[in-house]
């Protein structure tokens, strides 16, 4: 009686943890797959989401917007080819943000690392130099780096960090239409 016992609660434990697995995946699927207006309400929903998402065309007004905002001194609106590229989005505080990824434009949540692998191998073949190039140190680094008797050391923080880990001045609010 007690081996029954224990397996209907194992079968309804499984049971129960299959939905709820099924749940968040379904919920992480719609959630990639969000477009326009979908995304907007997505993010009012679920408030904070790190999951970084590409460019849709759906969002293009808010997206220039945005890209106005992020860099008021560029002459004109990039091109569809650009964004799509270039854009990607993400939830913070209910709203959609959108980076511009470029050559040291990083995206993607930052590393916070004090110690950096890439930089204590750069400072090996340049024992003195005054800053590690983002190139060794990951263009995801917080930290900057300079070579001292061959070690690595930090010189400072490259980037301000929002309360999710990503560089605050690279994302900007889209603007609902």
């Amino acid at each position: 009686m007690s081996a029954l016992r224990f397996s209907t609660i194992g079968l309804l434990a499984l049971t129960w943890f299959s939905a709820v697995a099924f749940v968040a995946t379904g919920s992480a699927e719609a959630a990639k797959a969000a477009p326009g207006e979908e995304f907007y309400k997505l993010c009012r929903q679920v408030k904070n989401d790190d999951t970084v998402r590409p460019y849709s065309h759906e969002l293009y007004g808010g997206t220039v917007k945005a890209f106005k905002t992020l860099f008021p001194d560029a002459k004109g609106t990039p091109a569809e080819s650009e964004l799509q590229t270039q854009a990607s989005y993400r939830c913070m505080n209910g709203k959609v943000l959108v980076c511009f990824v470029g050559a040291n434009l990083p995206c993607a949540k930052m590393n916070t690392a004090r110690a950096n692998p890439g930089a204590d191998e750069f400072c090996k073949t340049n024992p003195n130099d005054d800053a590690v190039p983002a190139f060794a140190t990951g263009h995801d680094a917080v930290y900057s780096y300079k070579c001292q008797s061959g070690k690595a050391t930090v010189a400072g923080k490259s980037w301000q960090l929002d309360k999710r880990g990503f560089a605050k001045t690279l994302w900007a609010v889209v603007p609902e239409p």
